[in-house]
């Protein structure tokens, strides 16, 4: 019993303890985790602009409100094309000696997951604008705005990055608002969160717990998915909400002569291969082709634009998209 009254057996025993549990439940796990994980085939390093980008991503807390992991349960489909496995983070390494900050899967989504965002949203000029003022492009959003991130000039020089900022949202600002180094890392940082293919061959693991939610197409003779959900997950941050875009930066769907016009072929082929519009506007991505639409999400998305923000033209069936899909291939 002279054992419990000696502190420093005590001590040298507790320690031992800690250490050896940390040996056994941490490091040999981990080491393990490492041999037996490699990176995707097609996975790209980060670049050097990405990497300094992702240490402004930590610096600023971003990691309080976003994940990154796309979890196997079909509400978690919105974020990514498939569930994430171990070989999605293999290739991340430690910040630096003292930080194993590597990961950033997170904790919390009390904003969007960034698994995939650089798909997703790859476009320059909204990340831009979300990191200036996130309400002028997401209209509830409940982030904080980094100004900051950005420089205020009388006159652009070469290399300078304007971010054309509506005037609600300019706040007295009178000059040229232009994108510090920062905030382009940082841009560089979220343009490459991809989910990378898995390879040729290999079985990707479905979601779980699916629900569908189906509403009769114009036809009658085919379910579509509903259409405002495909438009908020796809095309609201840009388009708004109310179908009203943002001058300067998005046109609006609200009233659009292609949203109301006949030619389909066209409307399928911008919402499957992107559109570069107007000067005053920015180009829009293949988010039909990035995100997989099928036939039946473009159909629903183009039934819901043509009955939304008093807009009233003509439906349209998921056979009748699918003839001009194939002809797109």
């Amino acid at each position: 019993m002279h054992f419990f009254d000696d502190h420093k057996k005590l001590f040298r025993m507790a320690l031992g303890l800690f250490l050896g549990l940390t040996i056994i439940i941490a490091v040999i796990p981990a080491l393990k985790n490492q041999a037996n994980n490699a990176p995707l085939p097609n996975s790209e390093p980060l670049s050097k602009a990405a990497e300094e980008g992702k240490k402004i991503f930590i610096a600023n807390g971003c990691v309080a409100c976003h994940t990154q992991q796309v979890r196997n349960v079909d509400m978690d489909k919105t974020w990514g094309n498939r569930p994430g496995i171990a070989a999605d983070y293999a290739a991340n390494t430690r910040i630096d000696f003292w930080r194993n900050t590597a990961t950033l899967m997170g904790t919390e989504r009390t904003g969007p997951d960034l698994t995939n965002i650089g798909i997703r949203q790859p476009g320059k000029e909204w990340n831009l604008l979300h990191l200036y003022q996130p309400r002028a492009v997401v209209n509830k959003s409940i982030m904080p705005a980094y100004p900051w991130l950005f420089d205020v000039k009388k006159e652009l020089v070469t290399g300078d990055v304007e971010l054309i900022v509506p005037d609600e949202f300019r706040k007295g600002v009178t000059g040229k608002i232009v994108a510090t180094t920062d905030a382009l890392n940082l841009l560089a940082y979220l343009q490459s969160l991809k989910q990378t293919p898995l390879p040729q061959g290999m079985q990707e693991s479905e979601f779980l717990y699916k629900k569908k939610s189906e509403v009769p197409s114009a036809s009658g003779a085919d379910k579509l998915p509903d259409g405002k959900m495909v438009y908020a997950n796809n095309c609201q941050s840009c388009h708004q909400e109310n179908g009203e875009g943002l001058k300067g930066a998005f046109p609006p769907l609200k009233g659009s002569k292609i949203v109301h016009g006949n030619d389909l072929e066209l409307y399928v082929t911008i919402i499957m291969k992107g559109y570069d519009a107007r000067e005053e506007y920015a180009s829009m991505g293949a988010i039909g082709t990035i995100n997989h639409f099928t036939p039946e999400d473009v159909a629903a998305l183009i039934n819901f634009e043509r009955s939304s923000w008093g807009n009233n033209g003509k439906k349209v069936s998921a056979a009748e998209v699918k003839k001009i899909m194939e002809t797109l291939k």
